[in-house]
């Protein structure tokens, strides 16, 4: 009689109790995805917001009113500016930024106290109705947006995504 070739249980066995650790091991990598995702996001939010910001700041040297300051009302368009670049607010750099108020069941934005920083996230990491830009900030996954400061001092955009916080 001939015997039979094939794998016995105890292969079999160890065969799937090997494919268990990978799995395991290999599992949390491919769970972060929402969280990589989210980050690339804020990162290409970060990028439209230093075009818009540079675009506002090239009309505004053409106009002639780069080193004028906002308390006189200096705007390009309808972008009020501070130092040639777009303030941080609604007239500002929210109106810079194409879709960055039309698309609000995706981005909440707010303005800080200080007048000075807009900042952006994703309206899901947000609990309240009307997020001010304390809780924004809170979630530790948004983009800050700084205002120039005088005509040496431009504009700033950076992501603040620590960790696993824009899950």
């Amino acid at each position: 009689m001939k015997r039979q070739g094939g794998f016995t249980l105890i292969e079999l066995v160890v065969v799937i109790v090997i494919l268990g650790i990978l799995a395991v091991t290999a599992a949390p990598k491919f769970m972060n995805l929402q969280n990589d995702a989210r980050k690339a996001s804020l990162e290409g939010l970060k990028g439209s917001i230093q075009g818009a910001a540079g675009i506002v700041y090239g009309k505004a040297a053409i106009k002639g009113i780069e080193s004028t300051a906002a308390d006189t009302d200096v705007k390009v368009g309808d972008i009020t500016t501070n130092y040639g670049y777009p303030t941080a607010n609604t007239a500002g750099i929210v109106n810079a930024v194409s879709g960055l108020e039309t698309d609000s069941q995706d981005w909440v934005g707010a303005t800080t106290t200080d007048k000075a920083d807009y900042v952006v996230t994703f309206k899901s990491l947000v609990k309240a109705a009307a997020p001010t830009a304390a809780d924004i900030t809170a979630t530790k996954c948004y983009v800050e947006y700084k205002q120039a400061t005088s005509v040496s001092a431009a504009a700033t955009t950076k992501v603040v995504a620590d960790g696993n916080s824009c899950k």
